[in-house]
């Protein structure tokens, strides 16, 4: 697992800006997406690109466009909602799916209430979102569901992430998933 902390003097400044308590709604919901527009940026430079031809007005050349299959994200419900716009920004071309997973109250078990997921992840880019890393839990038991489903590697995007939820996500993929390409 590779942990990817973004440190720039813009998203600190809006971090702390959206957990001031005094910041208005309005003004929390507008940075929570110029945030994830940002982290999304920094999210993506590993994405895979393919070379193609085009004709500029000035003569033909090489470029790269996003490969196929398209990335999907994956907003965890219902809290990664308010981040999926900052993501399509970037990524307009990117699927969409959600996921929805709760924790049994009586067994602590998770099972999954919601799945609007393409059937075949089968090596697919996928970038969870969802916006407090806390002690792991959830964000475990969504790279299990989508890496049980065929894609090949996950990118979970953040604005917020507990040391203790990080070792844990650290320590389980590390136990369930060691060949798996996982970055937080």
């Amino acid at each position: 697992m590779r942990l990817h902390v973004a440190n720039h003097p813009l998203i600190t400044h809006k971090l702390t800006v959206l957990r001031d308590k005094r910041t208005p709604s309005p003004q929390f919901r507008q940075l929570v997406e110029e945030l994830v527009t940002l982290l999304a940026y920094e999210a993506t430079r590993d994405i895979r690109v393919q070379e193609v031809e085009i004709e500029t007005p000035v003569q033909k050349t090489t470029g790269v466009k996003i490969s196929n299959p398209k990335p999907l994200i994956v907003p965890v419900l219902r809290a990664g909602l308010g981040m999926l716009e900052g993501m399509v920004k970037l990524l307009p071309s990117a699927e969409v799916g959600f996921l929805g997973i709760k924790r049994n109250e009586e067994t602590l078990e998770p099972y999954t209430y919601a799945n609007r997921l393409p059937d075949d992840l089968e090596n697919r880019q996928v970038f969870i979102i969802d916006p407090m890393l806390a002690t792991g839990g959830t964000l475990n038991d969504s790279i299990d569901y989508i890496f049980e489903r065929g894609a090949v590697s996950a990118t979970c995007v953040c604005l917020l992430g507990a040391p203790e939820g990080v070792e844990n996500v650290r320590a389980h993929l590390l136990a369930k998933w060691p060949d798996r390409e996982v970055e937080v």
